[in-house]
């Protein structure tokens, strides 16, 4: 079955000299015009010869054009000068078919390489894939584990609070004002888990944003609101500076509060005593730019690049989840946020938000 097409190409080579070698038997010698044509027939099963059997299926080919060929000149034009062209062409036959036939050959080499080629880089490829994928569910796996020893601290330490206030409360030596303060313990860890909870379902299930168009400048008056009597207690204040030309965006306003705010609040615990938490807005190409601005210590530069991680905090009380939630925000929003330290103390915290959902960022 496999030589089927080696064997109809044969054939093919086979007819088309036949034909030719015919059409010089059975032409007359004074059409010398037609015999010249003739004669050039020979080279289409050279050519195809040698183009799929290479050199020597070219020289083949000729051979055969040859012995076809010579008995003609032999008999019909042995007694002419034209009988010395047709030998001479002969040889370009031979010359033909075997340039024909080497480069055929070279082109199939090269093809073949290629191919060879292309399956090794293939092969690196889905080994590089698969290696790719294999880091994925190692970093995955990872995650999970990080994720799951935080969050197994982040409850241990509260449930240890609780327990150690309940001990106190049940004890029959221990004085009402002390039981009063267990009760205030209690109070405050349930509460924190309820916080950390309620951190980790935003995390895990953020919910779709709602779009509309909003002003920078109102967002920025909702936080101020918001946050400025938990700044005023530590003699903090806020500066709204917002550019005329900042235009409105696209957001779900509640999701930018819930950032903002975080942000707003991050800045004045950060800060020990009084001072400005600046809140400032511009236009950045197709987006608008939020900056918020403190004063504080800052963060080491070794954590800057962890404090979007789940359940990273520098705070003894934090959850280390409201920036993990203000990044997926900012994702969904399709934007950034980042944080970088100020040159004269502090951090500034910039989140990027498209004009128009869509744009890139």
């Amino acid at each position: 079955m496999a030589d089927k097409p080696a064997l109809a190409r044969i054939a093919v080579v086979a007819a088309g000299i036949a034909a030719a070698s015919a059409l010089h038997y059975y032409t007359p010698t004074s059409a010398i015009l037609w015999h010249y044509l003739f004669q050039r027939l020979y080279y289409l099963p050279i050519i195809y010869a040698g183009v799929y059997f290479g050199w020597r299926g070219g020289l083949a080919a000729s051979a055969l054009s040859t012995l076809s060929y010579v008995p003609h000149i032999r008999h019909a034009w042995h007694q002419t000068d034209y009988a010395m062209d047709q030998y001479a062409e002969i040889i370009i036959f031979f010359l033909v078919g075997g340039v024909t036939g080497a480069l055929a050959d070279i082109g199939r080499r090269q093809r073949t390489e290629l191919l060879a080629t292309s399956e090794q880089l293939a092969q690196v490829n889905r080994e590089l894939q698969n290696s790719f994928e294999q880091v994925k569910r190692a970093d995955r796996l990872s995650a999970i584990g990080q994720l799951s020893a935080s969050l197994a601290h982040e409850i241990r330490n509260p449930l240890a609070s609780i327990d150690g206030a309940v001990n106190l409360i049940e004890s029959p030596r221990t004085p009402e004002e002390i039981r009063a303060g267990s009760l205030a313990v209690i109070r405050k860890e349930v509460q924190r888990l309820n916080r950390l909870l309620t951190n980790l379902l935003d995390f895990a299930r953020p919910r779709r944003p709602e779009f509309q168009m909003i002003e920078a400048g109102k967002l920025i008056d909702a936080i101020i609101g918001l946050a400025g009597h938990a700044a005023e207690r530590k003699g903090i204040v806020f500066r709204k500076d917002v550019a005329p030309s900042t235009p409105p965006f696209e957001c779900d306003a509640e999701q930018m509060k819930q950032v903002l705010l975080n942000l707003a609040i991050n800045a004045v615990q950060a800060m020990e005593g009084p001072g400005e938490v600046a809140l400032a807005a511009r236009q950045s190409g197709a987006s608008v730019a939020i900056q918020v601005r403190d004063e504080g210590q800052g963060i080491n530069d070794a954590d800057i690049d962890k404090i979007f991680n789940p359940f990273f905090t520098t705070k003894e009380a934090g959850t280390g989840l409201g920036l993990s939630v203000a990044y997926q925000i900012a994702t969904q929003h399709g934007g950034t946020i980042s944080a970088e330290r100020n040159p004269g103390g502090g951090m500034t915290f910039s989140l990027v938000i498209p004009v128009r959902q869509g744009d890139p960022a």
